[in-house]
């Protein structure tokens, strides 16, 4: 369905040119029951014109039968067309709906709130741009609306707007939406979305829908159709990886031989050097053929024939990409897995695995942890994942994948679980950026190594001499939390309160390790392990010499602060996590107590990895609520209480 326009009846192929060309913007609504997720979206239709003179009639007439507007016009019923849905008044199954204005074209997503239909509202969110998470004014955040916000994360929706529906009864007030806005930013703070906005609003009777609302003269931001219509999208595109999994060998006669699919990143042209995956056959592009004629170059989404210079075996299932640009190969990889399935997953049941256009035999080696989507809390020690449930998983295949981290790359990230028995879809997964053995392994050979030369290289200086000479004991103390929680300022304080009671303390911080210890590594995966392991290494050394040492980290990966601990020693490592919110932390940018912020938001940062919450610290100082010295205190005493200070 589209907007009206002078062009369609003077230049009708100049309409169509017209809006052929237009950006694309694919969204869904979410949030919990009864919120106005449908209500919302025929406003939206409504009020843009979107609707057709019969439609219209016939949702009228249906809003008498089956609406919850008293018998007046029901939005909700242009959504709502399954029988169920109507006589129930709730959202079963995804509703999509297509329409555009002068400026984009759209494909919505209606999905369901319950908790039982959740993972309809994933398999909706799994293609979106830009998700709409209505909270009830009257009832603010709500589990589903942590669950749905968690899940958008997750699927790597960039784009969030927070719509506080039905404000006006609660009379607009600017107080409850002021409230509302805190509380979910305070949770969505934990989580990987970089932009998100909120907009209150009256679904029932359009207010900030289409059309500003003169009932909320104290919001100053655009309506819901204004940042739809506006919000930057282009650059959530990977155009940089190219990836082109095969989908079939397109033969018509003997001179034809060309490799159909779908671009699912980045972009190729002719004489482009590709790599067949997992063969690792070369060869240049040829052509690259479509129904429209050749074309000089292809980005994703489109669907293009690749034909090669080469005769080199390459058939469905099989990945083309650049020589020098190549994904990950593997059998085994992590992902976070969303279970869709009434039977449990149980690690070590036999499933299908679909990848792109591979399948393959898989299996389910080990569940790490389940995740609790409510608060953020890692479930350790379950055994399998219900319906709807979220968990960290080792997947093993049964031949080779190529694959990207999800966070890179949605195309190449992302697989879904089938049954093998009922060929149904039971889960759904995002790869993380995590070899499964690696970070043990490397664990393994550094302490055989360290065991060796400890052996060989005693010091002639005792522990217990240096500790007499000293008067304290030595000791890691290992602060982790988010960028702007004020780890590098508790650091140095603490220094500070040590020297000045007499004993023998040294920060190492990750800006300055950057500067100078691990200068020459970048920010990659291993790069990142890396520094946190060089720093490790700094710090036993400092225990060594009986020094407390005190290292300042984002350390965000659990494995990385875990292979801290083995180098330093478990009876030395103290872990203290500094719990702030995220928005808490952006703020202190700025400050001059906490100034970590600005040093850590620039170059010298590892944020691009997601941060998880430690689940056994040694401490826990909420950074919001208390001063650098009360927390400097804190960790004193902790000292004091472990007997490291004499």
């Amino acid at each position: 369905m589209s907007h009206q326009s002078e062009l369609i009846e003077s230049d009708i192929l100049g309409y169509l040119k017209q809006h052929e060309h237009k950006e694309l913007l694919r969204f869904l609504t979410c949030g919990s029951v009864d919120d106005g997720k449908s209500t919302l979206i025929g406003r939206l239709l409504y009020d843009s014109k979107m609707v057709y003179e019969d439609q219209l009639a016939a949702v009228t007439a249906d809003s008498k039968k089956f609406g919850t507007t008293g018998g007046t016009f029901d939005p909700a019923l242009l959504t709502d067309g399954l029988k169920a849905e109507r006589e129930q008044g709730i959202t079963i199954d995804v509703a999509y709906r297509y329409f555009s204005t002068a400026k984009r074209k759209f494909i919505i997503a209606d999905t369901p709130g319950h908790e039982q239909y959740t993972r309809n509202m994933a398999t909706g969110a799994s293609t979106c741009d830009l998700a709409i998470i209505l909270i009830d004014a009257r009832h603010g955040v709500q589990t589903q609306t942590r669950r749905h916000s968690f899940i958008a994360s997750l699927l790597g929706i960039k784009h969030v707007i927070v719509a506080v529906n039905k404000m006006d009864l609660v009379g607009f007030s600017e107080q409850l939406y002021e409230d509302i806005k805190r509380d979910y930013t305070d949770f969505a703070g934990k989580l990987e979305i970089p932009d998100i906005r909120f907009v209150p609003m009256s679904a029932l009777d359009g207010d900030n829908v289409v059309n500003p609302s003169e009932n909320t003269p104290w919001y100053d931001g655009g309506t819901l159709m204004h940042i739809l219509e506006n919000v930057h999208i282009a650059s959530d595109r990977n155009l940089i990886d190219f990836r082109f999994p095969v989908q079939y060998v397109n033969r018509p006669d003997l001179d034809f031989r060309g490799f159909a699919g779908t671009i699912a990143s980045g972009t190729v042209r002719p004489g482009d050097e590709l790599m067949a995956l997992p063969s690792r056959k070369t060869s240049r592009v040829k052509r690259i053929v479509t129904r429209e004629g050749d074309l000089d170059e292809a980005y994703a989404p489109l669907a293009p024939t690749l034909v090669l210079e080469d005769e080199i075996d390459v058939s469905r299932g099989d990945m083309l990409v650049h020589v020098n640009n190549v994904p990950k190969v593997d059998q085994a990889f992590e992902a976070m897995l969303v279970w869709m399935s009434e039977q449990p997953m149980t690690p070590g049941k036999q499933y299908l695995l679909k990848h792109t256009t591979n399948t393959s035999n898989a299996v389910v080696s080990d569940l790490r942890y389940r995740m609790d989507v409510n608060t953020l809390h890692r479930d350790k020690g379950v055994e399998h994942l219900e319906l709807n449930e979220i968990g960290r998983v080792v997947v093993e295949v049964a031949k080779p994948l190529a694959y990207d981290p999800y966070a890179r790359n949605r195309g190449t990230g992302a697989f879904i679980v089938i049954d093998k028995l009922t060929n149904s879809t039971v889960g759904a997964g995002m790869i993380l950026d995590r070899d499964p053995d690696s970070a043990a392994s490397k664990r393994r050979i550094i302490a055989e190594k360290r065991g060796t030369e400890t052996r060989v290289h005693a010091s002639l200086v005792s522990a217990e001499e240096r500790a007499s000479r000293l008067g304290q004991k030595p000791a890691t103390v290992w602060l982790t939390g988010l960028t702007g929680s004020g780890k590098s300022a508790v650091a140095y304080a603490l220094e500070r309160r040590l020297f000045d009671e007499g004993k023998l303390a040294a920060v190492l911080d990750g800006r300055n390790a950057r500067l100078g210890l691990s200068a020459d590594l970048d920010f990659s995966q291993d790069d990142r392990r890396e520094n946190l392991r060089r720093a490790a290494e700094a710090a036993r050394l400092f225990n060594e010499t009986g020094q407390i040492a005190v290292c300042a980290f984002l350390s965000p990966s659990a494995d990385d602060r875990a292979m801290a601990r083995d180098i330093v020693g478990p009876d030395r490592f103290i872990e203290v996590y500094l719990d702030a919110p995220e928005a808490v932390c952006k703020k202190r940018a700025g400050s001059d107590e906490f100034t970590d912020a600005k040093q850590e938001m620039a170059a010298f940062s590892d944020m691009a990895a997601p941060y998880e919450t430690p689940a056994d610290p040694a401490l826990t100082l909420e950074t919001d609520d208390i001063t650098v010295d009360a927390a400097v205190q804190k960790i004193v005493d902790l000292l004091n209480e472990r007997g490291l200070l004499k």
